[in-house]
């Protein structure tokens, strides 16, 4: 009996949906907490080609949601660990990976090479780097945050709104799993529907997840779902871009102080307060660069500044992961 016998009865997938399966070309940006169980249910329903994206190793503290490793594998690399675990599941597929921080500068290639993402990265650059990628190509996105007890998982562009267009401000917090805290159960959960909204857009099932939002709270234990279709896209997104992106020709402000970062951003880079900067800009048609760790910093000052800053500003997460 096939390997796919079970799915296969399903009339939403058949013989036609597992050849779509088969063919598809799927990139996992992160190897933690939420790819944990997105990577093995893909790679067990056969979807072809899974390539992940992860620069960072495994480390013992996140072991209690990043199920996919073992404490054998601490210090070594997540994409590698987490692409083996694939084959063994299926070697009836190909998986790769990348050992390489997700950026505004190699993301447009790797987003080209698919035909759906899944971002599982802990990190709204990252997110909002995909999103804005994800729509300048017409690639579906479907992207997944959690926190604390909470979280949620969404499908974007590939002919939906993007994420810009449901989140249009800069984040509330800063906060991540690292210094807010996370249950893994709730990761795993989330995960899951992640995968399921994945088939659901590879298979073509109506009504797509392309516009919709599922959010849960496992405090409650309640979820809760709204569509987003006519979401208007923002008139004014501060796009992020890699420090390697930057010229001479860009007015760059390295937000993070002396003890943050001994080394700005950039050698052109002026140090520089984030209540302090408009006080200190001149040049205003020039391209404004503001960098800080995560890029939320960056985001908020853009927000105060703009208004009295006519040229186009960008962001810089030096985290960006």
């Amino acid at each position: 009996m096939s390997r796919y016998a079970r799915q296969m009865i399903l009339p939403e997938v058949g013989v036609e949906g597992q050849a779509l399966l088969s063919a598809a070309r799927v990139l996992v940006v992160g190897a933690g907490g939420l790819a944990a169980p997105v990577l093995p249910l893909l790679a067990g329903a056969g979807v072809g080609h899974l390539t992940v994206m992860d620069s960072d190793t495994v480390d013992l503290s996140n072991l209690h949601r990043q199920t996919l490793f073992t404490e054998k594998d601490c210090g070594k690399p997540k994409a590698e660990i987490a692409a083996e675990r694939c084959r063994e599941i299926n070697s009836g597929i190909v998986v790769t990976c990348t050992r390489r921080k997700l950026t505004p500068e190699n993301a447009v290639q790797n987003v080209q090479n698919a035909d759906l993402v899944l971002d599982c990265a802990d990190s709204y650059a990252a997110s909002y780097t995909l999103s804005d990628t994800c729509l300048a190509q017409g690639k579906p996105l479907i992207s997944a945050s959690v926190l604390g007890l909470g979280g949620y998982v969404g499908g974007f562009c590939g002919g939906a709104p993007s994420l810009r267009a449901v989140f249009p401000e800069a984040p509330d917090s800063g906060a991540s799993c690292a210094t807010a805290g996370v249950l893994g159960p709730v990761v795993s959960m989330i995960g899951a529907a992640q995968a399921q909204m994945a088939l659901a857009v590879l298979l073509g099932l109506e009504p797509s997840p392309l516009g919709q939002i599922m959010q849960f709270d496992a405090h409650t234990f309640r979820s809760t779902t709204f569509r987003f279709d006519a979401a208007p896209e923002p008139e004014t997104a501060f796009r992020f871009v890699a420090p390697t992106q930057l010229t001479g020709d860009d007015v760059i402000v390295e937000l993070r102080g002396d003890t943050e970062a001994p080394d700005p951003i950039h050698p052109a880079a002026h140090r520089i307060a984030p209540d302090a900067v408009a006080a200190h800009l001149q040049e205003p048609t020039k391209r404004l660069a503001l960098c800080c760790a995560t890029g939320l910093r960056a985001w908020r000052t853009a927000e105060r500044i703009q208004p009295d800053w006519p040229g186009e500003i960008v962001l810089v997460a030096a985290a960006t992961s």
